[in-house]
């Protein structure tokens, strides 16, 4: 009998063949794997141009939800904003059904990116993804999708209940978890709606889904985690990764200093917006702690496990302590 499989890796060989013919790409196309992770990552290139094509993992997002973050790049794309955009084939379908082993999976192809990644850019550069930034929230200010919107029960309850599944044992890191989901959902609850702004998030903004060319344009990509929210969520989380792989104190601040001025030269953060910026990324990597947990079987991570969790734990104090508060 054939044994079910829970996720295949699709042969770049075979892809290459259906790509080729259905977007009428030469004989000369090649594709190769690039990425097995939450989503699986090829490169596809012809000639000089250069594609990427995406295998969302099965049973990861429906296809209501991918047509959802391909309106919003189609639209962002019609509003002149830098980003990796979906191409549709002869047929024009931008989403194509794979009958893989374990069932039913999506592909989309995305034009690639310009430039390259750069994880430790200049405070020019952040000033560059400040501005970036602001322009797509410009167009997704009220704009809303079919998704997911992240408030309380989205990024703390329900994402504490997928880690507490997961890990089993109530340990010190789950407990802080605890407090930290309580504490968090009182700053959710007092903000003023008046104050801040609303749409459409990317909600995973940070060096490894942006490239930087040399005329010093910046375009963002992989919107798998859109959705609703406020938009003050990517301002905070994009500054909670520059103060994860930013050590020194000094460089990290003089670089979120330029990545705000930037985007403010662009669309203005409210006060109580700025307020919040504190608060809102720790929610947020509540929430993708539980993503891996929820999607290990996918997505096997060896260095999921208790160290993982205290090290992730341990960074989100480091923050707090940086912006000087206390979970009460």
């Amino acid at each position: 009998m054939e044994f079910p499989v829970i996720n295949s890796t699709l042969s770049p060989n075979k892809l290459c063949e259906v790509i080729r013919q259905k977007y009428n790409l030469s004989t000369n196309t090649e594709c190769k794997l690039f990425r097995a992770a939450m989503n699986h990552l090829y490169i596809i290139t012809d000639g000089n141009k250069k594609f990427v094509f995406r295998v969302y993992t099965y049973n990861w997002r429906t296809k209501l939800e991918i047509e959802e973050e391909l309106r919003l790049l189609i639209y962002l794309k019609e509003n002149d904003r830098q980003i990796a955009y979906p191409i549709s084939d002869k047929l024009n379908d931008y989403i194509q059904e794979i009958d893989a082993p374990e069932g039913r999976r999506f592909g989309v192809l995305f034009s690639y990116a310009k430039g390259i990644k750069i994880a430790k850019f200049s405070h020019q550069a952040s000033f560059l993804i400040g501005q970036a930034l602001a322009r797509v929230h410009q167009s997704t200010e009220n704009f809303t999708l079919n998704r997911i919107t992240y408030h309380t029960q989205s990024l703390l309850v329900d994402s504490l209940e997928r880690i507490k599944h997961f890990f089993k044992n109530t340990t010190e890191e789950i407990k802080f978890l605890e407090k930290l989901s309580n504490f968090l959902t009182i700053k959710f609850d007092s903000i003023d709606k008046q104050q801040v702004r609303y749409g459409t998030v990317h909600l995973d903004v940070w060096f490894d889904n942006m490239h930087i060319d040399n005329d010093n344009e910046v375009t963002f990509f992989d919107f798998d985690f859109c959705g609703n929210g406020l938009l003050c969520l990517d301002i905070s989380y994009f500054l909670f990764q520059l103060f994860s792989t930013n050590l020194n104190k000094d460089e990290y601040q003089v670089k979120a200093d330029s990545f705000l001025k930037g985007y403010e030269t662009i669309s203005e953060i409210s006060k109580e917006e700025k307020s919040f910026l504190p608060f809102a990324c720790l929610a947020i990597m509540n929430y993708y702690i539980s993503i891996q947990c929820d999607r290990f079987d996918y997505w096997t991570n060896i260095f999921l496990n208790e160290d993982h969790l205290k090290r992730m734990v341990g960074n989100l104090k480091r923050w707090i302590a940086h912006n000087k508060f206390e979970i009460e």
